[in-house]
């Protein structure tokens, strides 16, 4: 048992540092949402957007941005590849949140109810971690 104790003692902050957990089915993000209770942040986004690049490179892997990430369902939804050819799910939800630009950020509740959007990359994770903290 003391063991088991010792081991968790020195597991538990590298779990703390591991990233979050991304959805990337708005269903799936939608059941998790319920499941936890938490709201969710969808990313719209594409792959030839340099902004969209920036916010998975620069902006959601820092600190203050995994910490704010932890407190919600974050959902990746890919609109259109390189080629700009569309994915089926990211064109259906681009049209269902009225997407106008790259990369769109938009809160939900558990239900898939929009509370915010942001469009525009943050420049910082702190910018990130500070938006998702208002109401």
């Amino acid at each position: 048992m003391k063991a088991i104790a010792a081991l968790l003692l020195v597991t538990a902050p590298l779990l703390a540092q591991s990233p979050v957990k991304w959805e990337e089915s708005y269903a799936a993000a939608v059941k998790r949402a319920q499941a936890e209770k938490k709201p969710i942040l969808m990313d719209l986004w594409a792959e030839w957007c340099p902004p969209c690049q920036y916010l998975k490179t620069k902006v959601f892997p820092t600190p203050e941005a995994q910490a704010a990430l932890s407190k919600v369902v974050p959902l990746s939804v890919l609109v259109e590849y390189k080629d700009r050819k569309p994915l089926e799910e990211g064109k259906r939800l681009a049209k269902q949140f009225n997407l106008e630009a790259y990369p769109t950020l938009v809160i939900l509740d558990s239900n898939g109810k929009e509370i915010k959007r942001q469009v525009g990359a943050f420049p910082t994770g702190a910018d990130l971690a500070q938006w998702l903290g208002s109401k």
